[in-house]
């Protein structure tokens, strides 16, 4: 078959015109399968998180609570200066760690679910850690099992309380 000519079709450089019997020419800058490719490298990929016990993938079972800290050791730890932390949490307060949060995962070969402080290493690399107890009290929109500090005691009961007692309870009001 001969070439007449330069046909653009979105197929492969060894497509056959079947109407007209020409053989379809593409310039070498047009490639078709090369730009397919390269939007498929572009599209986000999923999070690479393994478990570190068995090496299987984990499962996100619960939104990212993130982290902040409100001490200067805090920012010491993470590789800042001891002059530099104290500075930034006199002016700011509390300032957000970036790339670490707490997290619920489950582990298909352990058959549960397990929460740990991910941090975030490098684009798709990510180190986990069992969370420790003392770390939720820096994660933020999260409920403390103690309750609300601010509510008294009396709300609080009150809010426990599954039955209704009605005056009992304001026995010693008055």
């Amino acid at each position: 078959m001969q070439s007449y000519g330069l046909f653009l079709f979105s197929c492969s450089s060894s497509c056959l015109d079947v109407v007209t019997g020409f053989q379809v020419i593409y310039p070498r800058y047009y490639n078709v399968t090369t730009q397919r490719r390269q939007r498929n490298r572009k599209r986000s990929k999923r999070r690479s998180i393994y478990c570190p016990i068995h090496g299987c993938y984990l499962d996100s079972v619960s939104q990212k609570y993130p982290l902040y800290t409100t001490k200067p050791e805090h920012l010491q730890q993470r590789g800042m200066g001891r002059r530099l932390a104290l500075t930034v949490i006199a002016g700011f307060g509390t300032v957000p760690l970036t790339g670490e949060w707490l997290e619920a995962f489950w582990c298909d070969h352990c058959q549960e679910t397990q929460w740990y402080h991910v941090r975030k290493t490098e684009a798709n690399r990510y180190e986990l850690v069992t969370a420790p107890v003392d770390l939720w009290q820096q994660a933020s929109g999260v409920i403390l099992p103690s309750g609300n500090p601010t509510v008294g005691e009396f709300t609080r009961r009150q809010a426990r309380q599954t039955r209704f007692n009605g005056i009992k309870d304001f026995s010693r009001i008055g």
